[in-house]
């Protein structure tokens, strides 16, 4: 009977040991499979379960949380959603979340370690921390600026402080309320409907997901190229190219809509933006350095992350002559994101360094204590010093007396450059305005704006430059906020 017993109580002890082996394999070894399957609802439940982290402008949240007293508890809100929807994203129970809302998603969820008081907490104790505070480096006041300056009209603005790199303003037009997407039900799948099925795509970021052709705003990329690889020395000497002038390789001319362009200087080219004398630069100066230029400043650029991902602003490294031409003047196949042409202007006003764009100043906890901080860094010296002190002369005669007369300012220091890009079958579309520069007051020691401004339904006349027109005053609203904002 003894034996019967024993061989009863190991059989027993086996299955023990097998319960445990299996509630381990479960809990320890595919517990993360688990949590992450898509049947299980406690995941999101739990998500949902406390009020989501704020992003912050000026230290003020432009977001909220709004309890619902459903099972999917706390909703996401916004404050003035359509002005900060292209910094924003939305954080929507049924669609996910875009932008800092996906990208710093981790530390506004309160699942990111650093939130944790101690290491691994989270880890041992399976709970999940208040969510953390995101502070952004926008400026309300110059994303106000660019909003109203482009009043729904279909467009981006992009603003950069040059000296560092913090994006201080990033708006796209028209825009939505992501408050909108937030929930779940009927009504969040009905507006999403409504807002994808817009001709206008509202839910775009044009700011740094849309790519336009840069038109005449690119000339500055290729006078930097042609002055670093001595094709021009003289900016006031003549260039000898000659209008009218023949597209190589082709019997096609190419037009210049001003005056005065036969054989002008590169001085005079950018200031009434002739395409004949960049275009004959751009050749003159070749493939390889345009190429290595251009990725200077940021384009063919696919990683660049501000932290959300940016679009890759394109520059072809394979063309013949003839597309070379046209590429340097910003047509053919060169496409660039606002964000790009700003980074261009941040450029020449920094003495030639790019820095590397960024939007998320620092993360911090829900009590305020900082867990991270963005480090200011160099992108690249995307010309020399002495190149960058030339454009930036260039890019003054604009303002003052060439296509940019709009985007100048009492008391403060212009350079811009005016851009009309063609488009559509046979450039038979309406002209997309463009217009980049930066600004520094009277007596500062360093600029206090780079912007971009691009208007895709721009009223062009043709007899006129329309990135001067259309583009220039909302930079100039941009460039006067931040302004106001350094001298306060």
């Amino acid at each position: 009977m003894i034996r019967y017993i024993r061989r009863a109580a190991g059989f027993c002890l086996l299955l023990l040991l097998a319960l445990l082996a299996n509630a381990a394999r479960v809990q320890v070894f595919q517990a993360e499979s688990f949590d992450h399957n898509p049947a299980n609802r406690r995941q999101t439940i739990a998500r949902y379960e406390q009020p989501r982290g704020n992003i912050l402008v000026d230290g003020r949240s432009v977001t909220g949380s709004a309890d619902t007293g459903q099972q999917l508890r706390y909703e996401r809100t916004y404050k003035q959603g359509p002005l900060y929807a292209p910094v924003t994203g939305y954080a929507s129970q049924t669609y996910g979340t875009t932008l800092i809302e996906n990208a710093e998603d981790d530390v506004l969820s309160g699942i990111d370690p650093m939130l944790d008081p101690i290491p691994f907490w989270s880890d041992i104790t399976r709970s999940r921390q208040p969510g953390g505070r995101v502070a952004t480096t926008i400026k309300a006041s110059m994303q106000q600026a660019a909003y109203g300056g482009l009043a729904g009209r279909r467009g981006a603005v992009a603003a950069l402080d040059p000296v560092s790199g913090k994006i201080l303003a990033l708006v796209s037009s028209p825009s939505y309320d992501p408050q909108q997407l937030s929930g779940t039900g009927k009504p969040v799948i009905d507006a999403w409907s409504r807002l994808n099925a817009q001709r206008t795509q509202p839910m775009l970021n044009r700011a740094i997901r849309q790519t336009y052709p840069p038109g005449s705003t690119f000339k500055i990329v290729t006078a930097a190229a042609a002055l670093d690889s001595r094709a021009v020395t003289d900016i006031g000497a003549p260039t000898g190219i000659r209008e009218p002038y023949v597209l190589p390789g082709t019997t096609t001319t190419l037009p210049n809509e001003a005056t005065g362009c036969d054989d002008a200087s590169l001085e005079y080219a950018i200031t009434w933006s002739c395409n004949t004398v960049m275009a004959g630069l751009g050749v003159k100066v070749g493939l390889s350095g345009m190429t290595d230029t251009a990725e200077k400043f940021g384009f063919n650029d696919t990683g660049l992350k501000i932290p959300s991902g940016v679009a890759k602003s394109n520059f072809d490294t394979r063309m013949s002559d003839d597309q070379l031409a046209l590429s340097s003047i910003g047509q053919f196949d060169t496409t660039a994101t606002p964000l790009q042409m700003a980074m261009v202007a941040a450029a020449v006003a920094n003495n030639g360094e790019l820095r590397r764009p960024y939007l998320v100043d620092r993360t911090m906890r829900s009590d305020g204590d900082v867990i991270s901080r963005t480090r200011e860094r160099t992108y690249e010296q995307s010309m020399s010093a002495g190149t960058a002190g030339q454009l930036r002369q260039m890019m003054i005669d604009v303002v003052e007396e060439g296509t940019g007369t709009n985007a100048a300012i009492e008391g403060a220091t212009v350079g811009g450059k005016t851009g009309t890009a063609q488009h559509g079958l046979g450039n038979s579309g309406t002209p997309y305005a463009w217009f980049i520069a930066w600004a520094q007051a009277d007596g500062a020691t360093q600029p206090a704006v780079a912007v971009a401004v691009v208007v895709e339904d721009a009223e062009a006349n043709r007899t006129d430059i329309s990135g001067g027109g259309d583009a220039a005053p909302i930079a100039r609203a941009v460039m006067e906020a931040a302004l106001r904002k350094q001298e306060g």
